[in-house]
């Protein structure tokens, strides 16, 4: 009965959302799921999600199979924090998704299941991506010797400002730099801001090159 209730509510919710059970064989398939992967709920229920999705990770690792990692945390009862996974949609394109997981246990019959909670990053993805390859060429340009340009001097960068442009450098985002720096985003913002007016650049992804550039970071 619980079970049903669950399927019930995730079906009513616009997110894709699946659940499995502890051997990955899936046992419910939201409307949202539909969408986002292409696949009827008739075509996925009670198959494998790892042979469905062909999950793999940011390092192109397949990450989806027969004992993944989350069910092994589920059964360890450790926490799984949301994580990023290229998965297998319908058409034969991979995209990318963002996934949260919840795990549910039935009182009566102990049985756990657990939802995953699917949002499309694939854009974002991409954004990174190219960011990833601008900042590469970058760095390159910073290491060609007997550069005859002889950029105008600027004002100091702050330590945090140098901290925080090394980090977007590193391809994190600003929402990462701010928790790990410890500060809020407008603080983030305004660092940003005044580091932009230093170098002469309009925004983040130009300072950063800059600071690059100039061998500050």
């Amino acid at each position: 009965m619980l079970e049903r209730e669950l399927f019930t509510l995730l079906d009513g919710t616009g997110d894709a959302a699946f659940t499995a059970d502890q051997q990955g064989i899936i046992c419910s398939w939201n409307r949202g799921a539909e969408r986002l992967f292409g696949y009827p709920s008739a075509d996925v229920l009670q198959k494998s999600c790892a042979e469905l999705f062909q999950g793999r990770g940011a390092l192109g690792t397949l990450v989806c199979r027969d004992q993944c990692e989350v069910q092994e945390c589920v059964a360890a009862r450790r926490e799984v924090p949301n994580y990023d996974l290229e998965v297998k949609a319908r058409s034969g394109r991979r995209i990318w998704v963002n996934i949260s997981i919840i795990v549910f246990q039935a009182d009566r019959t102990r049985r756990r299941l657990i939802v995953h909670l699917a949002r499309d990053i694939t854009d974002r993805k991409k954004s990174e991506d190219l960011t990833q390859q601008v900042l590469q060429a970058a760095r390159q340009l910073a290491s060609l010797e007997n550069d005859p340009a002889h950029p105008a001097p600027i004002s100091p960068l702050s330590e945090q400002e140098r901290k925080v442009l090394r980090l977007l450098a590193k391809g994190k985002s600003p929402g990462e730099v701010a928790r790990e720096l410890g500060i809020t985003p407008r603080t983030l913002r305004n660092h940003i801001h005044h580091a932009n007016r230093k170098l002469r650049t309009r925004n983040r992804l130009e300072a950063v090159m800059h600071a690059i550039r100039r061998g500050l970071i």
